[in-house]
């Protein structure tokens, strides 16, 4: 049996891998980045990995050929594949953004969860741990793709945890908050461009949202889901919870 995750070759993704692997757990990730894949699995050797782009069925089915043909099955599944999209009012977003957005941040986690859960029945039980945000809790403003797939991922993940429960499939959500690494960097950019502020006023800004007042890492996220997919979490199932330092509220300032 195995652990698959998706977008595994960087970011919290990697973390994930990194962590479920030190468990002595087989795992195979997938990532749209060939050249990453074949490095993670090269110094990973307990480690394999599919090119997939998660957005396309026909490379979904793909990841789960090689995953069966490696290992004969799957007892947890983490979709955390996903795109920070645009970061635009509104009015300004061009609809291919939108349309990318939804297709890796929301259709992609139907599409391998779809493959998965026969699987995870025939283990006789599982996980599933759907990498969702903070930003289901409340909303941010410019970021309507990206929050609008987020929100949809706690309704699915709370519907699956109807559904599966009977089968013994337990499934969660994790929602990180702002994480260091190049992802929030780039949205950090952009968010200070359109404002037209620094981007140290922005880091602030966000710091400033949390509880704990500070960005969280990918280990954290990890951490997590260790404990969901482990015998400890055995009885939490259809939660969203948050790794965020507590997201007090996002800023509702826009430029005008």
């Amino acid at each position: 049996m195995a652990v698959l995750i998706t977008g595994g070759a960087a970011g919290i993704g990697r973390a994930i891998a990194d962590a479920f692997l030190t468990e002595g757990r087989a795992v195979h990730i997938c990532d749209i980045d060939r050249v990453a894949v074949e490095a993670y699995a090269k110094s990973h050797p307990r480690a394999s990995g599919t090119e997939a782009d998660a957005a396309n069925l026909a490379q979904v089915d793909r990841v789960f050929d090689e995953l069966l043909t490696r290992y004969g099955g799957l007892d947890v599944l983490v979709n955390n594949v996903g795109i920070a999209g645009p970061t635009a009012a509104v009015e300004d977003i061009e609809p291919e953004d939108w349309d990318r957005t939804i297709a890796i941040d929301l259709n992609a986690q139907f599409y391998f969860t779809r493959c998965a859960v026969p699987l995870l029945r025939a283990a006789g039980g599982g996980s599933i741990i759907n990498i969702a945000s903070s930003a289901a809790f409340s909303g941010c403003p410019l970021r309507a793709p990206y929050v609008a797939c987020k929100w949809a991922m706690i309704g699915f993940t709370k519907t699956l945890a109807m559904e599966l429960g009977v089968h013994g499939i337990r499934v969660n959500a994790i929602c990180p908050g702002s994480v260091r690494g190049p992802r929030i960097d780039g949205v950090i950019e952009r968010d200070a461009e359109l404002r037209g502020v620094s981007e140290q006023e922005i880091r602030a800004m966000y710091e400033r949202q949390t509880s704990l007042r500070t960005f969280i890492d990918a280990e954290d996220v990890a951490q997590m889901a260790l404990f969901l997919a482990s015998d400890k979490g055995g009885k939490i199932s259809g939660q969203a919870i948050g790794v965020d330092g507590n997201t007090e509220s996002l800023s509702t300032w826009i430029p005008s």
